[in-house]
C-alpha cells in the first residue's frame, strides 16, 4: 500500500475545517484544505473595501458563554467590545431589539415591568391557544398580538417565503422577553468582533497548512481522495452521496452592497426591516462592527430567497420530510470509517460560530480517543 501525501484532506475552508486542520497540524498530521470558493474562511470571510471589513456572507457576531471557546479564538485575534443591539423598523417607527422595556415603552408607553407584563399577559390570554398548530398561533401564545404583528409576522413571512399560518409552530420555540432596559441582543458572557475581521482568525488557524482555493471536490473527487488517508467533509451531505435519497432543502440569501459617500448611513450595524413593502429583511452597516471612522460607508441589504442548486445554502429547512432524508444520509455516513462529516451543511443543522468551533474540537478529541484506545 502506497504512502499517501496527506493524513487529512479537508473539504471546505470554513471554521469547522480550519479548526480541524489547525489542531491536527499541531499533532504533526499533514493536512490539505481545499475550497471551491476563491478564498478561505467559508461564510465568515470578510472582504475589505474602502478600509471597511465587509461580512460578505451576512453579519457574523461572535458570542459565547464558553470560556474555553472564547480563550481559543483569542489566540488568533484581539476582539473589540462590540455589543449587538439591533434596531427594528416597523410601520415607520424604530424600535429596540430584543423585546425589552425600551421596546414596550416604544409600543405602549409602559414604564414599569409590571405594566408591560400586564399588557402581554392580557394579549396572550385573548389571542393565544393551548395547542398552537402553526407559527402564528405559537407567537400569539407567547407574546400576544402587538409584538407578533409589529415584529414577527411580516419579517418571518419574508424570511421563509410562506405565510405564518403555513409555517410550523416549532420554528419559534421561545421568544425571549426581557423586563429590563437592556438592548444587548445576546445573553452570553463573551461577545465581540475580531479587530481586522474574521480573516485574521482563519489565517491564524491555517498558518502552516497547505491550502488550495478554487477547487471543486466533486470535479476531481477520486484524484483528491487519493491524496489522503482520511477526508473531512464539510459540504452538503446529500451531494456527497449523489442525492441517492433525494435533495435536502434550504433557504438562501442574496446580498446587495451599496457604497455611500457619507460617514454614517443608519447609525447602527443592524437594522431590521419588518414590513413586506421592503423586499429585504435587514440592512447591515459594516463599519459599525469595528467602530469605523471612515469618510464613506458600505451597507448590505439582505434578501431571503428560495434555494436552488446555483445558490448558497444558508438555512436548513428542518421539517419532517427533510429530517427523514437527512437521517438516511447520516446512517450512510456512519458506515464510512475514513470520512468525517462536520459542520452546518454536512450535519444539516444551523450552527453559531462558537458551536462550530466546539464541534470541530470535539471531533478532534474523539479521533484522538479512538486512536489511543486502539494503541
Amino acid at each position: 500500500m502506497s504512502v499517501k501525501e496527506y493524513d487529512y484532506l479537508i473539504v471546505g475552508a470554513g471554521l469547522f475545517g480550519s479548526v480541524f486542520a489547525h489542531e491536527m497540524t499541531k499533532l504533526n498530521k499533514k493536512c490539505l484544505v481545499i475550497d471551491k470558493r476563491n478564498h478561505l474562511g467559508g461564510n465568515v470571510y470578510c472582504e475589505e473595501k474602502e478600509g471597511i471589513n465587509i461580512h460578505k456572507y451576512g453579519a457574523h457576531i461572535f458570542h459565547t458563554n464558553d470560556q474555553r471557546i472564547w480563550d481559543y479564538v483569542n489566540q488568533f485575534a484581539t476582539f473589540n467590545n462590540y455589543i449587538n443591539s439591533p434596531m427594528s423598523l416597523s410601520k415607520g417607527k424604530l424600535y429596540n431589539l430584543p423585546f425589552n422595556m425600551n421596546t414596550f415603552y416604544q409600543l405602549w408607553g409602559t414604564r414599569t415591568p409590571e405594566e408591560a407584563k400586564a399588557v402581554i399577559d392580557e394579549q396572550v390570554a385573548k389571542y393565544g391557544t393551548k395547542s398552537p398548530q402553526n407559527l402564528e398561533e405559537q407567537a400569539l401564545s407567547l407574546v400576544g398580538k402587538d409584538i407578533y404583528e409589529t415584529f414577527i409576522k411580516e419579517y418571518t413571512e419574508k424570511q421563509w417565503g410562506k405565510k405564518a399560518t403555513d409555517l410550523p409552530a416549532f420554528i419559534i420555540k421561545r421568544l425571549p422577553v426581557r423586563y429590563t432596559f437592556n438592548n444587548n441582543y445576546f445573553n452570553d458572557r463573551y461577545q465581540g468582533i475580531p479587530i481586522g475581521g474574521y480573516n485574521v482568525i482563519i489565517n491564524g488557524l491555517l498558518d502552516g497548512v497547505d491550502t488550495k482555493t478554487g477547487v471543486d471536490f466533486f470535479e476531481s473527487r477520486s484524484e483528491l481522495e487519493a491524496l489522503a488517508n482520511n477526508v473531512v467533509y464539510t459540504g452538503k451531505i446529500d451531494e456527497f452521496f449523489e442525492y441517492k435519497y433525494g435533495k435536502l432543502e434550504y433557504r438562501s440569501l442574496r446580498f446587495e452592497n451599496e457604497l455611500h459617500e457619507i460617514e454614517n448611513y443608519q447609525g447602527n450595524a443592524v437594522v431590521n426591516y419588518n414590513d413586506t413593502e421592503y423586499p429585504f429583511t435587514r440592512i447591515i452597516e459594516h463599519k459599525h462592527f469595528e467602530f469605523g471612522k471612515q469618510s464613506k460607508t458600505i451597507i448590505t441589504k439582505e434578501y431571503p430567497e428560495a434555494w436552488d442548486q446555483g445558490k448558497e445554502a444558508y438555512y436548513p429547512i428542518n421539517n419532517d420530510r427533510n429530517q427523514e432524508i437527512y437521517k438516511r444520509y447520516k446512517e450512510e455516513s456512519l458506515k464510512l470509517n475514513h470520512i468525517i462529516f462536520g459542520g452546518r451543511l454536512a450535519e444539516y443543522r444551523y450552527y453559531d460560530m462558537h458551536q462550530i468551533i466546539a464541534s470541530s474540537l470535539a471531533q478532534v478529541k474523539e479521533i484522538l480517543g479512538l486512536s489511543s484506545n486502539r494503541g
